[in-house]
C-alpha cells in the first residue's frame, strides 16, 4: 500500500497548517492560510481537503539576476566558463 493512500486528509473545521490552494471532494478550490479553519462545503457539509499547490510569498519578480546573464561585449572572459564542455588547460604538463 502506498504511503499517500494511508495518510488522512484534513476535514472541515480543522486548522490549516500550510499556506496553499486546497481542493475538496466536490472539486471546490480555496486559497487558505495557516491558522484558518477548513470551511464546510455548502452541499456536502463536512468534507476532506487536499493540498494541490503551495503558496509562496517571494520577494523577487521571477527574473534571472543580471549578474548571471552572459554579456556579448564582456572583455574579461579569462577564468569564466563560456561553454560546459570547455577544457581547462593544465599548466603543469
Amino acid at each position: 500500500m502506498d504511503r499517500e493512500e494511508q495518510d488522512m486528509l484534513p476535514l472541515s473545521h480543522e486548522k490549516v497548517e500550510v499556506d496553499g490552494v486546497y481542493i475538496n471532494e466536490a472539486g471546490r478550490e480555496e486559497h487558505l492560510h495557516r491558522g484558518q479553519h477548513f470551511p464546510a462545503d455548502p452541499v456536502l457539509g463536512k468534507s476532506e481537503w487536499k493540498l494541490t499547490e503551495f503558496m509562496f510569498d517571494n520577494h523577487h519578480e521571477g527574473r534571472t539576476d543580471e549578474r548571471l546573464v552572459p554579456k556579448e561585449n564582456d572583455t574579461d572572459k579569462i577564468g569564466k566558463v563560456t561553454h560546459p564542455r570547455r577544457n581547462f588547460q593544465r599548466k603543469d604538463l
